[in-house]
């Protein structure tokens, strides 16, 4: 896609894969607006006056609904040709079976995981009526699409975000593209913790050990690039679930 003036709106910016999304579009020259419960120094220093930051705990809806009430994101849009949203963030927690989840940790990785890239997916889409070309990317997983067991909290949340981006899809809204694009296996904290949980909890647990050992994670550069070339891409929205992997 040839870069017009272009903005976008990051989730999750301070570390792993979201953090590396956020760098790679600083660096195409793409300004930034990161919403997440910290800021991130490190962009920051590197690109002044390119990144907008936002402290926000995306898993208070309350607080999410205020925010998106303002006007902070129609007036970050205004004036671009194009418009890019990147679902990023999002929690693993609770792993484990059903008698062994919290429910409180069920509602935070609800409210982060579906609720809050699915209120900013709609307040995006009402904010940037102006823009000629509209994309949000939901940043799912494999885990959508295939159940594992002890992440049946985690695997139900991303399969909402592929239906979301489905169902929208068949909205024919103006100018407007979403996708939702599982990364590949990634090897960020999400992994750490991954191998931190005992095996009663993720009886696959294994695997994602031998996936380390063996070398065979994608840094989240690699991940980033192939993310945000497909999100900026011609064909991007031309399929709503895509997964990189499988990506020319």
């Amino acid at each position: 896609m040839p870069l017009t003036h272009t903005k976008a709106i990051v989730t999750g910016h301070t570390r792993g894969l979201g953090e590396a999304i956020a760098e790679t579009l600083l660096s195409r020259g793409i300004d930034v607006l990161a919403l997440a419960r910290k800021t991130n120094a490190t962009l920051a220093a590197r690109f002044a006056g390119r990144l907008e930051e936002v402290e926000l705990d995306l898993a208070d809806l309350a607080s999410v609904e205020r925010w998106l009430a303002g006007d902070a994101l129609r007036r970050f849009v205004s004036g671009a040709d194009t418009v890019l949203l990147v679902n990023n963030a999002g929690v693993l927690q609770p792993v484990g079976t059903l008698e062994q989840q919290d429910a409180g940790a069920i509602a935070r990785a609800v409210s982060l995981n579906v609720a809050a890239p699915l209120m900013f997916a709609s307040a995006l889409a009402a904010a940037s009526v102006d823009a000629k070309d509209r994309r949000i990317v939901h940043v799912s997983s494999g885990a959508a699409r295939n159940a594992y067991p002890g992440w049946s909290i985690y695997c139900a949340t991303k399969a909402a975000l592929d239906h979301h981006a489905r169902a929208v899809a068949l909205d024919h809204n103006r100018a407007l593209r979403i996708a939702s694009v599982a990364p590949g296996v990634v090897d960020t904290d999400m992994q750490g913790e991954i191998r931190a949980t005992g095996l009663e909890r993720f009886p696959l647990r294994e695997k994602f050990d031998a996936l380390k050992r063996d070398g065979l994670l994608a840094t989240p550069a690699q991940s980033a690039t192939k993310l945000v070339d497909h999100a900026l891409s011609e064909s991007f929205g031309e399929t709503p679930v895509v997964d990189v992997r499988e990506l020319p």
